[in-house]
């Protein structure tokens, strides 16, 4: 006697109990999941600056961390055959005497040239944005030394604070000053790149705070002259409290940008006399291009050194930010 046994069918048992639920279908599941002609759009305009990034940044920074880890010369570096040494190039950089000296140089050059570019351009950027006669004709003028060549801008430079044919040397001699060696003395050296980066940078900070000004309402102005408060008050109370997130945007790109000022300090005084004008940029420079036998593991890692403290200050604006918006 054959005994058969029949498998409840569950879609009839779904029926039962009130849930009438349609089995997916594969095929619709397939045809979902492919990519719309939007998707491949977005992914065809994303595709050139993802290359640009892997070409033009991604590649060069490993390349500087590996230069940075290994021991390259000549030789080495044309056959790529170069031993690993791992910090040993960092060790090198930190017990070089000229570590000290350049580390100070970029930290007082930094600070020094953000503090007097970010003041001046806001205080220009305040006088422009009152909108009279020739402001636009002047503001435009502004702008020379951000559009000049660095290469143009610090042999300027370096021609007028020249100590026997300069310009500024001239004028001192005729108030009864006598002359003053801006490029050929270590305690006027720094001072003089200082002063030329100072003047490029300015224009930079001018355009975008004017552009954060425009953005500022009218009429909490009128509100607060209404009220009495004159021109210091609403500059502290509503100018300087609204342009902070653009002051901060500012501030972070000057940075960077300051961090690796290379062309000014190399052309005016190529990091000396002795040493009173080296920067990071430059050191790294010196020691991977400026010697006879080239050091290319710790020119590699000074400039790391430089990188990780841009990356440091730009996590810290970004975190800064992101409290700012939660607040």
């Amino acid at each position: 006697m054959n005994h058969t046994t029949q498998l409840p069918d569950p879609r009839s048992a779904r029926a039962r109990n009130g849930a009438v639920t349609a089995a997916p279908d594969p095929a619709r599941t397939r045809t979902r999941r492919r990519p719309t002609s939007t998707q491949w759009a977005a992914w065809g305009f994303l595709a050139p600056v993802t290359l640009y990034l892997a070409l033009f940044y991604a590649y060069p920074l490993y390349r500087n961390i590996d230069l940075s880890l290994r021991n390259y010369t000549v030789r080495s570096f044309v056959q790529g055959d170069a031993p690993f040494t791992g910090l040993k190039n960092y060790r090198a950089v930190f017990d070089d005497p000229t570590f000290a000296p350049a580390l100070l140089h970029t930290v007082v050059f930094t600070a020094v040239c953000l503090a007097f570019q970010y003041a001046i351009g806001l205080a220009l950027a305040v006088f422009f944005n009152q909108h009279f006669r020739l402001s636009a004709t002047l503001r435009a003028l502004f702008l020379v030394p951000w559009l000049l060549p660095l290469i143009v801008s610090a042999s300027t430079w370096s021609w007028m604070l020249n100590s026997d044919s300069g310009i500024v040397n001239a004028a001192l001699h005729v108030m009864g000053i006598g002359p003053v060696n801006w490029l050929t003395s270590p305690s006027w050296s720094l001072t003089s790149v200082i002063i030329a980066n100072i003047w490029i940078g300015v224009p930079f900070n001018l355009v975008v705070l004017h552009s954060g000004l425009q953005s500022i309402p009218a009429g909490l102005y009128e509100a607060a002259a209404l009220d009495g408060a004159g021109a210091w008050r609403r500059f502290w109370s509503i100018t300087f409290p609204l342009l902070r997130p653009v002051s901060a945007i500012t501030l972070l790109l000057g940075l960077v940008y300051t961090l690796k000022v290379f062309d000014i300090i190399w052309i005016m005084t190529k990091g000396g006399p002795a040493d009173s004008s080296t920067t990071f940029a430059t050191w790294s420079y010196r020691l991977g291009f400026g010697n006879l036998l080239p050091a290319f593991g710790p020119g590699a890692a000074v400039g790391n050194l430089l990188v990780v403290a841009a990356l440091v200050f730009g996590l810290v604006y970004v975190r800064v930010q992101r409290k700012q918006a939660l607040s």
